[in-house]
């Protein structure tokens, strides 16, 4: 269910809205807005709450209170990542969007360099920074291919060594902005331009792949998606979904299947499809399993 959304027209041309969404961050989210108004780019900031029951959203609106360009967007439901991003576009009158995980904090420049590198390539249609996590060493998903039903089997299969994972971090970042299949979805800087032109975040996905759907929907209609190496990011991972582990775990599986099979079905045949499907399933069952008695063992002690 590919989202089509009524675009505003531009009204400013170099300030940048931000759009967060939230789920219980709790003390990264204040630490998320902070980072980005410390940015010297013109920017405003609009937070879509999907029904959070922590106290992460008071911190920011003590800062809205004080004069603070943020916005918060109450949601009466957790209506996933996609819908909430959705909601927040249609309000972009500025020409570009950076949409931001609440556990992702910009370090200094960051945003400026983004902004550059995307006026430096006007058929970008977005661009993704070199993010690292808090023992510091790069994350995979900052620069990566997307994934192939294929490659999902051989991981499945325990088949791992005839695999090319093409892991980036194998290799040294490049001087300069360089074109890639991926960036990661925690911190994307997209232009409205391609957004109009691609369409919104593809709301039949709740949570995970969403971000995959869009890259390869950009790179379709012709945009290009940057990696910057010289814009950074520290990225905790996973604070929005510690609440709800299972949830969060089915909606990843469901989205990976969504993915495969709106992109790839036509091209791989059915019996890898069928194999894929059981495997995501089994993993599925073995992340929820494992979930649920760590939960357990917690509750007891």
């Amino acid at each position: 269910m590919q989202s089509s959304l009524c675009f505003r027209v531009p009204a400013v041309s170099d300030a940048v809205h931000v759009i967060v969404v939230n789920y219980n961050a709790g003390a990264h989210l204040v630490r998320c807005v902070r980072a980005v108004l410390a940015s010297r780019v013109p920017l405003r900031i609009t937070l879509v709450d999907n029904a959070s029951t922590d106290d992460s959203l008071a911190p920011v609106e003590a800062l809205a209170a004080a004069g603070a360009p943020v916005r918060v967007l109450r949601n009466a439901g957790n209506l996933g990542f996609a819908k909430a991003v959705n909601r927040a576009l249609r309000e972009v009158v500025e020409p570009f969007a950076l949409i931001l995980n609440p556990d992702c904090f910009l370090e200094s420049g960051t945003l400026s360099r983004l902004v550059s590198a995307l006026d430096a390539h006007p058929r970008a249609g977005m661009a993704g920074c070199l993010i690292h996590g808090l023992d510091g060493q790069e994350e995979a998903a900052a620069r990566r291919s997307v994934p192939t039903p294929w490659a999902g089997f051989l991981r499945m299969a325990g088949l791992q060594r005839w695999l090319d994972t093409g892991d980036a971090r194998d290799r040294p970042p490049p001087s300069a902005p360089q074109s890639v299949e991926a960036i990661s979805g925690a911190c994307m800087l997209v232009r409205m331009a391609a957004v109009r032109d691609v369409g919104g975040l593809d709301e039949g996905y709740v949570l995970h792949c969403e971000d995959l759907d869009w890259f390869v929907r950009f790179r379709q209609q012709g945009w290009e998606i940057l990696f910057v190496p010289d814009a950074t990011a520290v990225h905790v991972k996973g604070a929005c979904s510690t609440s709800r582990p299972v949830w969060v775990s089915w909606h990843k599986h469901r989205g990976m299947l969504r993915f495969y099979r709106k992109f790839y079905a036509r091209r791989y045949p059915g019996a890898l499809f069928a194999a894929v499907a059981l495997g995501v399933g089994l993993r599925f069952l073995g992340e929820a399993i494992t979930g649920t008695l760590r939960r357990l063992r917690g509750a007891g002690r």
